[in-house]
């Protein structure tokens, strides 16, 4: 398979370097700066399993002609419009377009730019950015892909894909209840992203305070009712992952929103916690701590827009 990864950044920069190691026909759509870094320096990965630099083969929007077997995209929710305008000629009737972005519409906006036919649905597991010299630095040891037709069900292309993808660097699921899995994501980075947005601060310093635990399962049950009342009851095997991973004492784990928030970057915020809440507003269901954290990461991007000279 012929594979177009859009953007080299964390996500798109971590599984595309790791599908080039192995060999995979992989090609990067990248704009002139990021182009030339990589040319310069090479696809470099800083990992805990291990340090390593790919040669990528790269194209630019302009020079994109032909249909890819498969588009793996990776970008920010924000960028995500006019990444579609610029990957497009890349779609073809038998192309699968599979997003690993946080939350849930963007599902969407793909099918409705490019049919339901082509879209699956996806998530990735890893703690990743880029450092100040385009470095892919993977933060924790995880770094799962899950992904699967919207519809349920293993179909013979996820199948196929499944066997691309699994490679060094990349524990890779076909899934045939792939919007549970992602509404289960979608609760986890809710809670993760609205908590430690609105402490500033990470599950181990969060846990560390007095209420800090009761504040955490507050937001993690607000989050949980919405996906129930959508039809998306959490299992008990997330519903127990999660009740550990919150409870770590003394966890480094912050929402990569905090790392935007820290950088003085645009987030997410209402792609994941803007969406989660007009989502229980629809359903009627009263959610006063993910409103506070959503109005608090509200108030940040204000602030940074007007900074920033952007109204």
């Amino acid at each position: 398979m012929r594979v177009l990864v859009i953007g080299a950044g964390a996500l798109g920069g971590y599984y595309g370097a790791c599908l080039v190691r192995a060999g995979a026909d992989v090609t990067f759509l990248v704009r002139s700066a990021r182009a030339a870094q990589l040319r310069r320096d090479g696809l470099q990965v800083k990992s805990p399993h291990g340090d390593f630099t790919v040669q990528p083969k790269i194209l630019m929007a302009n020079e994109l002609r032909e249909p890819f077997d498969v588009v793996l995209v990776g970008v920010k929710a924000y960028s995500l419009d006019d990444a579609m305008s610029e990957f497009a000629p890349a779609v073809g009737p038998g192309t699968m377009v599979l997003p690993i972005l946080n939350g849930l519409k963007h599902i969407d906006a793909l099918t409705a730019r490019f049919g339901a036919a082509c879209v699956l649905g996806g998530l990735a597991n890893v703690s990743a950015g880029l450092d100040a010299d385009g470095r892919v630095v993977q933060f924790m040891a995880n770094q799962t892909i899950v992904f699967g037709e919207t519809k349920g069900s293993l179909s013979e292309r996820t199948l196929a894909l499944e066997k691309l993808l699994d490679v060094r660097g990349i524990d890779v699921r076909a899934s045939e209840a792939i919007m549970q899995d992602m509404w289960e994501k979608f609760v986890q980075l809710s809670t993760l992203a609205g908590i430690t947005c609105l402490m500033r601060a990470s599950i181990g310093d969060i846990l560390a305070v007095p209420n800090g635990e009761q504040s955490i399962f507050r937001l993690f049950a607000e989050c949980c009712t919405v996906a129930t009342a959508s039809g998306f009851e959490p299992r008990a095997p997330f519903i127990e992952f999660d009740r550990k991973l919150f409870t770590t004492l003394d966890s480094p784990l912050k929402a990569s929103m905090l790392r935007d928030i820290e950088r003085g970057s645009m987030t997410e915020s209402e792609h994941i916690l803007g969406d989660m809440a007009n989502r229980a507003r629809k359903l009627g269901i009263d959610t006063p701590l993910l409103d506070l954290a959503r109005a608090h990461v509200a108030a940040y991007e204000v602030g940074r827009r007007r900074v920033s000279g952007g109204g």
